[in-house]
């Protein structure tokens, strides 16, 4: 097989045409983040903001000239409208970032549903570091093996986990005009920006192409008919969250949190956040809830415990259950089994199944009311 690289690749992109003044989207620096891996091909076009989806023939008319390469397997190639295209910048020439707020710029979008996915549920956290992820697999498997049609969506660009959470490896393949198919495990479509670079791969991203690789992992991804779609977000409420409250009807939401104060702190800011974008927060989950030894069988609770309870409590909104801290739910997660699959007869297993069938007739509930839109949402 031909060797890929990055220069090929360019010297390719240059023969496409900005259609404007007819100069080439390398030469005008439109073209940035390319990433080469195993012949599959990724990487951001930025545009003018104001183009917005007129942009899009030229994104396929750029992933057709690197497609036609020998040696490419894939090509992903994402719009970004980070700033206008700059004269002269080249692929790999400076440029001066114009970056508009979150929201600012972009065209509002219309129905905004993605056709055939029911539900869409988003797993976030106040802060990294509080079993989230490994939240959001558990549910989602857990869903799968009671009955429903499950999508996972890794929304963490910049450090994606589900691939190892859910042990899946290699590239998605193509269908089609470039729409891409999800890897599946355990029952659950799964689609991560984790197949689509190396594990160690920093991803250099500024705001925009983070909004716009999410949004084409929703939209261009063949999802096929699902009752659920559960999305991992990163942690925070940055660039990834605005995008999907305000892109994506969300049905609601769940937060995962551990006990203790500075935890659940950030928690009221996250909760904050969807009420502040209109979605619905179904409940808080706290995980690392209590420790029982394994040797003496003596409970304690390391973190605190039943903080997130009384967060709930405070807040008016549900409270969902204990996950406790168990070296078996982090032994399954490094292998890539999850816990309630791995030992579906454990404790553990059962804590995360009765989340699960509440979260799921939760989202049932909802979706028996009016259709609902996802906001538009407006930096003062």
């Amino acid at each position: 097989m031909a060797e890929v690289t990055r220069d090929i690749i360019l010297a390719a992109l240059g023969q496409v045409r900005e259609n404007d003044n007819g100069q080439d989207v390398v030469n005008m620096g439109m073209i940035s983040g390319v990433v080469v891996r195993d012949g599959n091909v990724g990487f951001a076009i930025e545009v003018d903001p104001a183009k917005g989806a007129a942009a899009e023939p030229l994104r396929k008319a750029c992933e057709a000239a690197v497609e036609s390469l020998p040696g490419v397997l894939s090509v992903s190639a994402v719009l970004t409208a980070e700033r206008s295209a700059q004269q002269g910048g080249g692929a790999s020439g400076p440029a001066v970032a114009n970056q508009a707020a979150p929201g600012q710029n972009e065209p509002p979008s219309a129905s905004q549903g993605i056709p055939g996915i029911g539900a869409i549920l988003a797993v976030a956290s106040g802060k990294g570091g509080v079993g989230k992820s490994t939240t959001a697999v558990n549910l989602a498997v857990a869903m799968s093996a009671g009955g429903a049609r499950v999508g996972l969506l890794d929304c963490d660009v910049y450090g994606p986990s589900i691939p190892r959470l859910m042990r899946l490896s290699g590239k998605p393949e193509t269908f089609g005009d470039s729409q891409l198919l999800p890897m599946e495990n355990y029952g659950v479509k799964c689609m991560s920006m984790g197949f689509l670079v190396e594990e160690d791969t920093p991803m250099i991203w500024r705001g925009p192409m983070v909004m716009s690789a999410l949004e084409q992992m929703l939209r261009d991804v063949r999802w096929g008919e699902l009752d659920i779609l559960v999305c991992d977000l990163p942690p925070g409420t940055g660039d990834a969250q605005l995008t999907m409250a305000q892109r994506v009807p969300l049905t609601g939401a769940v937060v995962v949190s551990t006990p203790q104060d500075i935890a659940l702190l950030d928690v009221r800011r996250g909760i904050g956040m969807f009420e502040k974008v209109d979605v619905p927060v179904f409940g808080i989950i706290e995980n690392m809830s209590y420790f029982v030894c394994p040797n003496c069988n003596e409970r304690s609770e390391i973190f605190s415990h039943g903080g997130a309870r009384e967060t709930a409590d405070k807040l008016g909104i549900g409270f969902l259950g204990e996950i406790p801290l168990a070296g078996e739910i982090r032994q399954t997660s490094d292998a890539g089994e999850p816990i309630v699959m791995a030992r579906p007869q454990s404790s553990h297993a059962a804590a995360y199944r009765s989340i699960a069938q509440q979260v799921l007739g939760l989202c049932r509930a909802a979706q028996e009311g009016a259709g609902r839109r996802a906001p538009n949402i407006v930096i003062m």
